[in-house]
């Protein structure tokens, strides 16, 4: 009823603190409107207070005589059941708990479009990076290079904040052609950044766009490096999504955090991705 409704309401607000994105609203029937959507919720109970992602629809029917809403459905993209009280469903919130240590500094910014449930899909801004040369998507070759570069090495002797995560990118299917990057301050652009001092770093703009990702921890190692990016690949495929050729790994600890603890990502780049 009304009562429940509005409590259920008032129990999100005080407990998860949700943020809410509508992406498109359109009519569905004579009385039926359809609304498409992202919430990202904090769960303040827990001391590291895990954020919670869910996106999907709400299907809201209209009362023809006052043309109020008389009911509200819920569908989330990351379940099957989505029956009122769904033990998938709760599944799903208990496996967003998991406790994944991310450094308190400046990350590139992202919306999550559609929460899957074994990925999601981003949408990232531009955003500039500092690039060397790579011999591996697990390795640590050129991280001396960009580092150097923040910490002073550069025209201007300028000192950059430090951000996370630290990118490595392959450009080919073989995942061999690869690159190393960190983020650039979001509030810096390449005509305010100092030149490197060395040829061995070069300074770029990601053009952002959408990209699928796949979030798990542990050591990064090479093979379950290109496993994750199998395993995502073949999903994205399965879903009749476009995944670009090439990957690339985020890396968001430094190596003597724990690995039961670490946060590392697999990114596809998609081509032609819509919201239906």
């Amino acid at each position: 009823d009304i009562d429940g409704y509005l409590a259920n309401i008032r129990l999100l607000k005080v407990i998860f603190r949700p943020d809410f994105y509508l992406h498109d609203v359109k009519q569905t029937g004579p009385y039926e409107i359809t609304t498409r959507w992202t919430m990202v919720m904090k769960f303040s109970l827990l001391p590291w207070k895990p954020e919670l992602v869910f996106t999907g629809l709400s299907i809201m029917g209209v009362n023809p005589q006052n043309l109020k809403f008389c009911s509200h459905v819920d569908i989330w993209d990351s379940i099957q059941n989505n029956e009122y009280f769904s033990f998938e469903g709760l599944v799903e919130v208990f496996k967003q708990l998991r406790y994944y240590k991310t450094p308190d500094i400046e990350t590139p910014s992202y919306l999550v479009l559609k929460k899957a449930a074994n990925y999601e899909v981003r949408k990232y801004p531009p955003f500039a990076v500092a690039e060397a040369k790579g011999e591996k998507l697990t390795g640590s070759s050129g991280f001396n290079n960009v580092t150097g570069y923040i910490f002073g090495k550069n025209a201007s002797s300028e000192k950059i904040a430090m951000t996370t995560p630290v990118f490595t990118q392959a450009s080919d299917d073989k995942l061999s052609d690869v690159s190393i990057q960190i983020a650039l301050p979001m509030n810096k652009d390449l005509n305010s950044l100092p030149a490197p001092n060395t040829e061995a770093v070069t300074l770029r703009k990601v053009e952002g766009g959408i990209a699928a990702v796949k979030k798990f921890s542990g050591r990064p190692e090479e093979e379950i490096v290109a496993k994750k990016e199998k395993e995502l690949r073949s999903q994205l495929l399965k879903d009749g999504l476009k995944p670009q050729q090439g990957c690339m790994l985020a890396r968001y600890n430094d190596p003597s955090t724990k690995d039961f603890v670490k946060r590392n990502e697999v990114l596809i780049w998609l081509n032609d991705f819509t919201l239906e």
